[in-house]
């Protein structure tokens, strides 16, 4: 049992490796010998158990998601669907920042010249796997509750919760490009005025949407403080 223990580990040790190397040297690093050498493993283990490093790549992201999915369950759900928009926002943020290059694989960014890349067949978009949708269902989850709370006009949540995605993963590309330097606070300047606009263009009233924001802030600093 013990080695058969060992044995179900082997993928998740890969895994754990190549998101190491991402983050500490970014996607071309990322080889089957660095994996197997930083799992402490036979590169042979790499091609048995993944196929390649395409695929271990795209457990690598779904990793990602997994790990995004959790830090969203663990927003509390509150009476106000736009402050716990807004907290899911700031913690997708964080995850962001803590690991760039995990980041830009989840969201297709990394340059992958050196990767094999899938065959057709094999083809899994990171938007299409099972955990992506795990943890997008808890944004969407977020934007019925928004939808049934009367403070927007009745639209399809899946749409809005589109709509928020792509304004939400555009700042975090910009920011982590460094696109707001300039800025003191770029959160506070540029993405908690950004989601009031995107609020009310929804058909929330301004100084709700502002005091929701501001309360989603609050709510996503509680969440950091009792980690």
């Amino acid at each position: 049992m013990a080695g058969r223990a060992r044995l179900d580990d082997v993928p998740e040790r890969l895994v754990r490796a190549a998101i190491g190397l991402l983050a500490e040297q970014g996607p071309s690093a990322v080889k089957a010998r660095t994996v197997a050498s930083a799992s402490r493993l036979s590169t042979m283990v790499v091609y048995s158990h993944f196929g390649g490093i395409p695929e271990l790549m795209s457990a690598v992201a779904d990793h990602g998601f997994k790990e995004l999915g959790r830090a969203f369950a663990r927003v509390p759900v509150t009476e106000d669907p736009i402050a716990d928009l807004f907290a899911m926002a700031l913690t997708c943020r964080r995850l962001a920042r803590e690991n760039p290059h995990l980041y830009d694989l989840m969201f297709g960014l990394s340059t992958r010249a050196t990767y094999r890349p899938l065959s057709d067949a094999d083809l899994r978009l990171s938007g299409h796997s099972p955990a992506f949708r795990e943890a997008h269902a808890h944004v969407t989850a977020a934007c019925e509750r928004l939808v049934h709370s009367g403070r927007v006009e009745r639209q399809e949540p899946e749409v809005i919760a589109a709509q928020l995605w792509s304004l939400v993963h555009g700042y975090i590309t910009l920011e982590l490009a460094e696109h707001f330097v300039e800025f003191d606070d770029a959160v506070v300047q540029v993405l908690l005025p950004m989601g009031v606009n995107f609020s009310v263009g929804l058909g929330d009233k301004r100084e709700r949407a502002e005091a929701s924001h501001e309360a989603g802030a609050r709510l996503y600093d509680s969440i950091v403080q009792g980690q």
